[in-house]
């Protein structure tokens, strides 16, 4: 049985302790250059990936090496700033590439691994582990979760195509190319400092 109070809660603390997270960045730079409906379709599965690992493991997921994930993150980000900043221009960069130019599966993919690999041992991931091990209600602190998720994502995607119509996307591309670097070398100081 779902409760409601358990879901509502871990919706809003997930929720909050995301929005500001690397999901929003992520989403907001792959909704500006690939239809919304295939990223986000990746991204949620991703994040169901994710929730069932935090939910299913509790919290043990604490005891993953904290250094190796955030090593594993930091070059991660700073691969996806290399290949943004180094991506050869088609001369159409202002259009979000149509469906004939990118596949679902590429594009879903994408998204997938991205967050797969970016969110794993993740503050909300511990937390919803956490949530999960504390109310034991695995079905209503999943459910939770993915919607908090969902929310992030959904709202980093749309975000993105709307500020496309605002600022030219070369200068998208280098402002979140600077913040991913900027992530990476936080991650990788995580990573390495005592």
């Amino acid at each position: 049985m779902i409760s409601i109070t358990v879901l509502a809660v871990v919706f809003g603390v997930v929720f909050l302790a995301e929005l500001p997270d690397k999901t929003a960045l992520a989403g907001l730079m792959l909704g500006t250059r690939y239809r919304a409906s295939y990223v986000f379709a990746g991204v949620a599965a991703a994040f169901v990936v994710h929730v069932a690992l935090a939910v299913a493991a509790g919290s043990v997921l604490t005891l993953l090496p904290h250094r190796l994930v955030q090593g594993i993150v930091g070059v991660m980000f700073l691969i996806g700033a290399a290949v943004l900043l180094f991506k050869k221009d088609d001369g159409d960069d202002e259009e979000v590439a149509s469906p004939a130019d990118q596949s679902f599966w590429k594009v879903a993919g994408s998204g997938f691994m991205l967050i797969l690999v970016a969110e794993f041992g993740d503050l909300t991931q511990i937390m919803t582990a956490n949530l999960a091990a504390r109310y034991d209600d695995p079905l209503s602190v999943g459910l939770g979760a993915v919607l908090a998720l969902w929310a992030v994502a959904g709202l980093g995607i749309v975000g993105g195509r709307t500020l496309m119509k605002f600022v030219p996307l070369k200068l998208i591309t280098k402002v979140a190319a600077g913040l991913m670097i900027a992530l990476a070398g936080f991650s990788l100081y995580e990573a390495v400092a005592p």
